[in-house]
């Protein structure tokens, strides 16, 4: 009988869907990722369940939505996490990397956790953290560059977030958690199965490649950003983001209102160096379990929490439902269990994969869990795969322009709903692929507004019905 396999979780942070050549996108240079495209199955329509970090984060590894959860931003408690339903079904569960859970060293299951945060915390707003980084470079003898030290360059105010990392490679982030990782499958002597949690902080800004891995793009032709319409037609709440944009550098970026062709080139050929130099890590990973004797039976999961719009649609980063923010890429590789190649268009969400892993782990999955398993579109399983995906965003201090943002993706058709604005988007997918021409006025395409509008509501009621042994879990623990 073949025992419990391993699991490998890779979990990236802010990684648009256009950053793997093995997916079709040719101006990359992945080769490792590449090759997990080739060995496994790649979901094609991945879509989050929020755009934004830690709400996509607590919705994925909690199987329910943020309305369900209660997470709407970064600094919001977790009540649950499915890992400890793996320390359960027996496995050693392990985290390297960043989680972004609240409180941020809270256990949730793992038996290990060796925590890096966000690449940027230095300001004055966010709680203060050591995390292993911190301790690393400090030992080091060296300082951290942050938003803090990258306004006091001459070129701040014109690079868009984009700067090369100038100290030493193995202290870049996405280098020092790939070799925690595969220090931890080195040393590790135990021989029951395991959990491990790999949370690389990149590409999330500040857009920081070496300068071996940016010489690789510099002059290369790259994708452009989607800006040939007019901006000012877009949604208040959007407006208003872009203006919190232009007035507030997060992260490091210092947004510009007309960035020129040569920084927007700039800034995109730093964003995907930093995906290559997560591709050399992911291959050291591979490595490292094929050195420890268990590739054969280790299912790996690579994606992503949210994308980045690079300047797509006038947009830093997310913050809003456009595709390069909520499609994400997702592979997932199961020697002997998945075939090798296999594409998958279905619709699919990204906390799917929670119960997707309790399933392949022998755990038991709650009744109450939102997130549907994948094994439903990999193994022909009984259950109807999603016609439908949503994603939602609440009480954000930086989508400061509405209360509430909720995205529906059916068929061919987006609809975007404000809460409290009559604006909204509607996009045809098929037709206008780029999201440029927004349909929610036209009358022509008024009956399919008011039915995606409607589902959003009956989806809200379902998914009350559904989470109720959630809530009612919760209740139980606090008596």
């Amino acid at each position: 009988m073949r025992k419990q396999p391993n699991i490998v979780f890779i979990l990236t942070d802010q990684q648009r869907i256009d950053t793997i050549a093995a997916n079709g996108f040719d101006h990359m240079i992945t080769p490792n990722i590449d090759a997990l495209v080739h060995k496994g199955a790649v979901f094609e329509n991945m879509y989050v369940t929020a755009p934004s970090c830690a709400p996509s984060r607590a919705s994925l590894f909690s199987g329910t939505y943020p309305h369900t959860n209660g997470v709407f931003r970064n600094d919001e408690p977790w009540n649950y996490c499915w890992v400890s339903e793996l320390a359960d079904a027996g496995y050693r569960c392990v985290n390297v990397g960043k989680m972004h859970t609240m409180p941020i060293e809270g256990d949730f299951g793992f038996h290990e956790r060796h925590v890096v945060e966000n690449k940027d915390r230095d300001h004055p707003n966010l709680p203060f953290y050591l995390d292993n980084w911190d301790k690393a470079i400090h030992a080091r003898g060296a300082d951290k560059p942050s938003r803090v030290s990258y306004s006091k360059r001459p070129d701040y105010d014109e690079a868009l977030g984009a700067f090369v990392w100038e100290q030493d490679e193995d202290l870049h982030p996405d280098v020092f958690v790939g070799e925690t990782a595969c220090w931890w499958l080195e040393r590790y002597p135990g021989n029951e199965p395991f959990f491990l949690q790999i949370g690389l902080p990149g590409p999330h800004p500040p857009y920081d490649p070496t300068q071996e891995y940016l010489d690789m793009y510099l002059d290369k032709d790259l994708p452009e950003p989607i800006l040939n319409y007019d901006l000012s037609t877009q949604p208040t709440p959007l407006q208003t983001l872009r203006q919190n944009h232009l007035d507030n550098g997060h992260d490091a970026v210092h947004h510009l209102e007309a960035p020129n062709k040569e920084q927007l080139h700039r800034q995109r050929a730093h964003y995907y160096a930093n995906v290559t130099m997560i591709d050399t890590q992911v291959g050291n990973i591979v490595k490292a379990l094929e050195a420890r004797g268990v590739l054969d039976n280790t299912i790996i999961i690579f994606t992503s929490d949210h994308g980045d719009c690079l300047n797509d649609h006038g947009h830093s980063q997310k913050w809003n439902m456009y595709e390069q923010s909520v499609h994400v890429p997702a592979i997932m590789c199961w020697p002997g269990k998945v075939a090798a190649g296999q594409k998958y268009a279905q619709l699919v969400s990204l906390f799917d994969f929670g119960p997707t892993i309790l399933e392949a782990a022998g755990a038991a999955i709650p009744e109450w869990m939102e997130a549907k398993s994948l094994a439903d579109i990999l193994f022909g399983a009984k259950g109807a795969a999603r016609d439908r995906v949503f994603a939602e965003h609440s009480d954000d201090a930086i989508l400061t322009g509405t209360d509430f943002m909720t995205m529906i993706r059916q068929d061919n058709w987006k609809l975007v709903h404000f809460v409290d604005h009559e604006e909204g988007q509607l996009f045809d997918l098929d037709a206008d692929p780029n999201e440029v021409n927004n349909l929610w006025d036209d009358a022509k395409t008024a009956p399919v507004r008011s039915s995606l509008v409607e589902q959003i509501l009956n989806w809200r009621i379902e998914s009350a019905r559904k989470s109720q042994g959630f809530v009612q879990m919760l209740a139980a623990r606090t008596r």
